[in-house]
């Protein structure tokens, strides 16, 4: 029952709602509950010729018909409302709350996950609340009073109703300790073809250049056929409830009947209340089977409800101060003795590193694939948080900066450009949403982005489509920079984000960054060391290591490693050449 608790706050703002629905479901249950009775009292009406009662029983059978079918359309407008209403404010509370989780929070999950539990398990829940307040408010009323009417018509059959109750929620229980494992596995089965369509998506051009459509359609059909087979067991145990309660009750109607026939000559008055009996009886059966198909969905819920929880109550890594200034810091970095080891890993990333950049200086990060560069870049946006030491920024440690202060300071530009799906403009602006245009096209001028966005006729309201299918890598990579200068931000990190772009387009950008950003901390993680050939101060990392620091000249002069990185990359040009 904890899972089933996050939902009361929010059903706390439909009281209304809840209430309402409420007086409806009591409405249809007692009109529904009283019917059978009136068709007894009409049927001994009949048989004792007494015309006034049949038609005052009739007219009260009809009222009560057209009570239930009022309430019962009034319950379910407001079931409808309540569960949309719930749902729909908890997928943006779990929305918002992903949004405050770290990169290594959402590894842990995967994105996969986390759509599946924002879309499926928050369709579960709807189901349920549907149910709750059509259903298992209803059928406690019907299955009590449909009990008690059985024993106050025949007495002396008390027993046939318990025996039926008692096997049948006997049976019940057993069947929902069953699907209680099969709901978790399904759900689990979920995220994996989630992750899994999802990261084909993604790669959709690798698997395509290198013929991997029929390997990945191999793959995902596995998954799926996983996935199916347990829905079928689960539809095998849905299946075989309604068959196996009736059977039970039918059992004991024809048992009842069989002894009232057999009795008839010592309870001649038996003969008036076998209908009214059996249709307590069946009532009865119908409310419970319903009762069961219901706590199924709650089973269900349940399971869903606890993913949904477990995002809710986890606390992100990287934790934010909630108060202080919101101001942008200048631009002064150091990083004081910091490692970091990342949460699923064993060995240091980074191994205590130290280093002071003043601000407007242009840094270049260099290293092979694996020394840590863009891990370092991180720690500077606090996407993580060092596992020792500190990272300061203006002076102060970032632990210290609230967010909108350190998103105000800090503007990365991965080097895998992502774009949304809209306009160019509103891309832009997810830099700085107050831009004017003349802004957009200063940032477009000096990310090399204005050439082809002069050549669409809606030029910065050119739509965006779904990925961003509709434009090259470079273009990509240079509205990413463009938005990453739209933010005016003291520190810029450029994570190896012209990699896709040609020599000259490249040396342009660079130019561009020196000349009109003077004043800004740039941060350029490269590869290739003619991209930061010009900067201020190189740092050389090596296996996690910061082995030098200084400039082109120096470190050619003092640096081992980088002599090795120049000489490779200068090697490799020749030969090119």
């Amino acid at each position: 029952m904890e899972n089933f608790k996050i939902i009361l706050p929010y059903l706390k703002r439909y009281k209304k709602d809840v209430v309402c629905a409420i007086i409806a479901i009591l409405f249809s249950a007692f009109s529904g509950l009283y019917q059978p009775k009136l068709l007894e009292n009409i049927q001994k009406a009949l048989m004792a010729n007494q015309k006034q009662a049949v038609l005052s029983d009739g007219i009260w059978l009809v009222v009560l018909g057209v009570i239930a079918i009022i309430s019962g359309i009034f319950n379910v407008y407001f079931a409808a409302k309540i569960a949309q209403g719930v749902v729909s404010d908890l997928r943006e509370d779990t929305y918002a709350k992903i949004q405050t989780f770290s990169f290594g929070n959402i590894k842990k999950f995967s994105a996969g996950s986390l759509t599946t539990r924002l879309i499926n398990d928050m369709n579960q829940v709807m189901n349920m609340m549907m149910q709750l307040f059509m259903q298992m408010l209803r059928l406690p009323i019907l299955i009590v009073g449909s009990f008690i009417f059985c024993i106050v018509i025949i007495p002396r059959f008390w027993w046939a109703p318990v025996v039926m109750v008692a096997i049948i929620f006997g049976f019940g229980a057993y069947v929902l300790r069953q699907m209680n494992s099969l709901f978790a596995k399904f759900q689990e089965m979920m995220d994996r073809i989630s992750n899994q369509a999802q990261e084909t998506l993604q790669g959709v051009r690798v698997v395509k250049s290198f013929n991997q459509g029929p390997q990945e359609i191999k793959k995902f059909d596995q998954t799926s056929d996983q996935l199916n087979n347990y829905n079928i067991v689960i539809g095998y145990w849905f299946s075989a409830i309604m068959p196996a309660f009736q059977m039970i009750a039918y059992t004991v109607i024809a048992l009842i009947v069989y002894l009232i026939g057999k009795n008839i000559t010592a309870h001649p008055s038996d003969i008036a209340v076998v209908s009214p009996f059996v249709n307590y009886v069946l009532t009865l059966l119908f409310t419970i089977m319903i009762a069961g198909m219901t706590l199924m969905q709650f089973s269900r819920a349940n399971i869903s409800l606890g993913r949904i929880r477990e995002v809710l109550e986890t606390e992100p890594d990287v934790k934010f101060v909630e108060s202080g200034s919101v101001a942008p810091l200048s631009g002064s970095v150091e990083f004081d003795h910091v490692s970091f080891t990342y949460p699923d890993g064993d060995d240091p990333t980074l191994k205590d590193i130290s280093f002071k950049i003043k601000p407007g200086q242009m840094v270049g990060i260099v290293g092979a694939t694996g020394a840590g560069k863009s891990t370092l870049a991180q720690l500077i946006a606090r996407l993580y948080d060092p596992t020792k030491g500190e990272v300061k920024i203006g002076g102060q440690n970032i632990k210290d900066v609230t967010e909108a202060a350190l998103r105000k300071t800090v503007s990365f530009v991965l080097q895998r450009a992502v774009l949304f799906s809209g306009t160019i403009a509103s891309n832009l602006r997810q830099g700085n949403a107050q831009a004017k245009l003349h802004e957009l096209q200063r940032a477009a001028n000096m990310a090399q982005a204005s050439e082809f966005i002069e050549r669409y006729n809606d030029s910065f309201d050119h739509e965006v489509e779904e990925r961003s299918a509709n434009f090259s890598g470079g273009q990509k990579q240079r509205l990413s920079i463009a938005r990453g200068l739209i933010a005016k931000a003291p520190i810029l990190i450029l994570d190896d984000s012209t990699s896709a772009l040609d020599a000259e387009s490249e040396k342009k950008v660079q130019q561009a960054l020196e000349h009109e950003l003077p004043d800004t901390t740039t941060f350029i993680i490269a590869e290739k060391i003619v991209s930061v050939i010009n900067a201020d101060t190189i740092l050389v990392l090596d296996d996690g290591k910061l082995v030098a620091q200084g400039t082109h000249e120096e470190l050619l002069k003092t640096s081992p490693v980088y002599q090795e990185i120049f000489k490779t990359q200068k090697g490799k040009k020749g030969g090119n050449e």
